[in-house]
C-alpha cells in the first residue's frame, strides 16, 4: 500500500482546543479516504471506458464521507490504527455510492442532481450508471477480501457484513419499501423499519466492520449496533427535514423528493420529528460513551452531524 499522509500526532492535537483538534482529525481522515479511493478506483478515460469514468465521477465527487469516517473513528476508539481498516472504509463508501447511482435512476427516485453535479445517469446514461453501480459493488467485495492488514477470517466476515447491508434485509428492501409506499398512513414503526433498511444499514455496517477488526466482544458490538440504528434513524430524519425545508443550492441535490411519501415528517410534522431526531442522537451518544469510554472523537463527530437540527429543535 502506498505511504499515506500521517494523522496529526497526539501530542499536537492534545495541545489544541478540542474543537480544532477534532476538526484536524476529521480533515486528516477524510483526506486519507479520498486519496485511497482515488487509488482503488480504476483509472479511466471517458471515451475509452465510460463505466470506469462514471465510477470515478460519482465516487470522487465532493462528499461528507460520513460512513467511512464512522468506521475509522470507531476503529480508532477501539485502539485499531485507521490505516488497518482504510480499505474496508473505502469499500463501504463505494457501496454507498453504488446505492446512490441506483437510487437516482429514473425508474427509482428520478434525481437530476447529486453532490452539486448532475447525477451519474444524467452525465453518462442509464446503462452506464447501472453497470458502474454493479462494478462498484463487486470492487467493494474484492477490496475488502484483499485487505492485507486484517486476518483472513476477519476479511471474510467483513464481506458478509457488506453483503448483508446491501441485500434483501438492507438497502434493497429499504429502497423497495420507499418506492412502493404511498400516502401518510403508515405507522411510526413501519417508517422506522424503512429508514433502518435504506439508511441505517450502512451505519450498522460501519460499526460492525470496526468491531470485527478490533475483535470486540458481543456485548460491545451489540451496543455499537444499537448506536448505529439510532444514528441511521436520526440521519434519515435530518435528510427528510432538509428535503422539505432547504433549497437545491444548499443541499447540492434535488429537493422536494419526499412529496407524497409516508415519511415521519408527513406523519407527525417537522417539530415532533426534530424532537424524535434529537432523542435518537442522545441515545447514540450514550451508547457510544458506554461502548468506548476512553475515546470522545466518535461521539464528537456524531454530535457535529446534527448540530443544526439540534438548534432547530431547541
Amino acid at each position: 500500500m502506498p505511504v499515506l499522509l500521517a494523522l496529526p500526532p497526539c501530542s499536537t492535537t492534545a495541545a489544541l482546543p478540542p474543537g480544532e483538534a477534532q476538526a484536524r482529525l476529521i480533515a486528516a481522515l477524510r483526506a486519507r479516504i479520498d486519496e485511497r479511493l482515488g487509488q482503488l478506483l480504476p483509472a479511466a478515460d471517458a471515451q475509452e471506458n465510460p463505466v470506469a469514468a462514471a465510477m470515478r465521477y460519482g465516487v470522487l465527487a465532493p462528499g461528507k464521507r460520513v460512513r467511512p469516517l464512522l468506521l475509522l473513528l470507531a476503529a480508532r476508539g477501539f485502539g485499531i490504527a485507521p490505516d488497518d481498516v482504510l480499505d474496508a472504509a473505502c469499500a463501504l463508501e463505494m457501496v454507498h455510492a453504488a446505492s446512490l447511482f441506483l437510487d437516482d435512476l429514473p425508474c427509482m427516485d428520478d434525481a437530476r442532481l447529486r453532490r452539486a453535479q448532475p447525477t451519474v445517469h444524467v452525465a453518462f446514461g442509464e446503462d452506464v450508471a447501472m453497470l458502474a453501480a454493479v462494478a462498484l459493488l463487486a470492487g467493494a467485495w474484492r477490496i475488502t477480501a484483499a485487505a492485507s492488514a486484517l486476518p483472513p477470517l476477519v476479511r471474510t466476515d467483513m464481506v458478509g457484513v457488506l453483503s448483508e447491508a446491501v441485500g434483501i434485509n438492507g438497502l434493497v428492501s429499504g429502497q423497495y419499501r420507499d418506492l412502493h409506499a404511498s400516502g401518510p398512513a403508515r405507522t411510526t414503526p413501519q417508517i422506522a423499519q424503512t429508514n433502518q433498511q435504506k439508511t441505517g444499514a450502512l451505519f450498522t455496517a460501519a460499526f460492525e466492520l470496526a468491531g470485527l477488526a478490533a475483535g470486540a466482544n458481543s456485548a460491545t458490538r451489540e451496543m455499537m449496533g444499537e448506536a448505529a440504528e439510532a444514528l441511521g434513524q436520526a440521519f434519515q430524519l435530518a435528510d427528510d427535514l432538509a428535503d422539505g425545508e432547504m433549497d437545491i443550492s444548499a443541499l447540492g441535490k434535488d429537493c422536494q423528493q419526499d412529496i407524497g411519501k409516508p415519511t415521519l415528517v408527513a406523519l407527525v410534522g417537522p417539530a415532533r420529528t426534530r424532537r424524535i431526531l434529537a432523542g435518537h442522537v442522545r441515545r447514540a451518544e450514550a451508547l457510544l460513551a458506554q461502548a468506548m469510554p476512553g475515546d470522545q472523537a466518535l461521539a464528537q463527530f456524531t454530535r457535529s452531524l446534527f448540530t443544526a437540527q439540534r438548534r432547530a429543535a431547541a
